[in-house]
This record gives C-alpha cells, sequence and structure tokens, in this order.
C-alpha cells in the first residue's frame, strides 16, 4: 500500500492527510474498491494509481464550490476522498449525481468496508504471515536499542494523540497478540536478540516518520503500512498490523 512521497505537490498537502487518505481507504478505490497499486515486477517498482479526488472544489471554478470553506479545509483529508482515474474523471464530471453529502457517504462507508476486511483477515494470520512480515521488517540497518518497559495501551493511546478510528485498528492488531507473542518467542530460541532488532526496525521508521512532522493517526498509519511493506493485500496487512500492535503494547516504540 506504499504511497511513496505523493505528499508533495503544487497543491502542497500535508504528509499527515497523505497518510490518513491513504491509509484509512486502505489504497483501494474509494467507489469501486479497485487496488491503487501496481506491484512491482522483475523488471520494474511498484506504481502508484490513485488519484486525490475533492469533495468541495479545491477552486472557484471546480465541481461541488463551497465559498464557505477555507483553503486549509479543502486540501485536509477531511476533504479529500481516494479514486481511481476513472472515478476521478466522473465524480467531477457528474457533479450532480456525486454530491458532497453523496461523496461523504461513499467515503464513510469505504472506510467502514476496509475496517471490517482487516477484522476478518485477523484470525487467519498465522507463523507464516508472521515470517513474512518480520523478514521485511529486518532489512532495514540495526539501531541500537535500550530495555524494553511496557507502558499501558491505553495510556500510551491518549499520549499519542490516537483517534477511536485508530482505537478500532488497534484492538484488531492486539486480538494477534497472543500469536505473535508465540511466534516471537518460538525465533528467540535461535536468535535472542531478535525481538530487539525488530523493534529497532520500528524505532528506525518511527524516528524519520516524526522527522517529517507525522504524529497522532497519520504516524501509526504510516507505521502500519511500513509494517505490511506496502501489500495492498488484506492478510499481509492485517499481519502487518498485529506486529505493530504487539510492539506497540509490549515495547516503547511510540511515545511512553
Amino acid at each position: 500500500m506504499s504511497t511513496g512521497n505523493p505528499s508533495s505537490s503544487h497543491r502542497d498537502y500535508l504528509d499527515r492527510d497523505i497518510k490518513l487518505l491513504w491509509g484509512l481507504s486502505a489504497a483501494r478505490c474509494a467507489v469501486c474498491r479497485t487496488s491503487l497499486v501496481a506491484e512491482a515486477t522483475a523488471t520494474d517498482r511498484q506504481v502508484v494509481l490513485g488519484k486525490r479526488g475533492h469533495i468541495y472544489a479545491h477552486s472557484p471554478g471546480g465541481s461541488r464550490p463551497d465559498a464557505t470553506k477555507s483553503p486549509d479545509f479543502v486540501r485536509s483529508y477531511d476533504n479529500l476522498i481516494l479514486v481511481c482515474g476513472t472515478h476521478h474523471d466522473l465524480i467531477d464530471g457528474q457533479s450532480s449525481t456525486y454530491t458532497a453529502d453523496e461523496l461523504l457517504r461513499i467515503k464513510r462507508e469505504h472506510e467502514a468496508w476496509v475496517y471490517s476486511r482487516l477484522e476478518q483477515a485477523a484470525p487467519d494470520v498465522g507463523f507464516a504471515e508472521l515470517e513474512v512480515v518480520c523478514a521485511g521488517l529486518l532489512a532495514p540497518p540495526e539501531m541500537p536499542t535500550e530495555p524494553l518497559v511496557p507502558t499501558a495501551p491505553t495510556e500510551k493511546l491518549r499520549k499519542n494523540g490516537l483517534t477511536r478510528e485508530v482505537y478500532r485498528r488497534v484492538q484488531v492488531g492486539l486480538a494477534m497478540f497472543h500469536e505473535v507473542e508465540a511466534f516471537v518467542e518460538s525465533v528467540v530460541r535461535l536468535d535472542d536478540r531478535f525481538p530487539e532488532r525488530l523493534r529497532a526496525a520500528f524505532v528506525t521508521q518511527y524516528v524519520q516518520y516524526r522527522q517529517r512532522g507525522l504524529d497522532g493517526d497519520a504516524l501509526f498509519l504510516a507505521l502500519h503500512d511500513f509494517a505490511s511493506a506496502g501489500s495492498n493485500s488484506f492478510e499481509r496487512q492485517a499481519a502487518g498490523l498485529s506486529v505493530l500492535c504487539y510492539l506497540f503494547q509490549k515495547c516503547e516504540v511510540f511515545e511512553p
């Protein structure tokens, strides 16, 4: 589900808004739910196919204009909907059919569908899926680690400014806590530094995202995308979410 660096454009979208848009939509068109990432081939890298649609027009001459909306609002996650190229043209060309209220409904229902698919996929996550996720996570260089000191999940959620939307994802991930714990314990028998190396991979990304100004929900969703290796498979996303939430509860990856 990788979005590369789609935040840099002439319209100056904030990185946090783009992470929210892609993360909550699972890199799928909100209208037809087709994948918006073409997987890498043997000779070429991933290609991002998604388009950012505006619910209220970005300019007075656009579709669904509303003079009461501020420039900051029309560039924000709240006013964006992730769509494929076909539906990007359609919602602008048929703005009387695709009204602002209709697009808000479509976006809301699509994000609810994404959550339900993650929830359905989570129970099927097993050692095979966790092994794939962890192998990918340990590819980056190690960083020095500190002792693992857990913090209560609810307190950590509050301190990191995570909303109810992300809290629901945390609950899905934590439902697989014991499965991930059992997997980690099985690997520790062969590699006693495995938990620290796994945590270090997340800490590296966490620091980079914070330096880019990400926090709250956007930061969590960026780390979820990292844990899932940019995959648009719900099974891989569920496995990545379970590892991220395991570390969220077990270690000091996020603010304590």
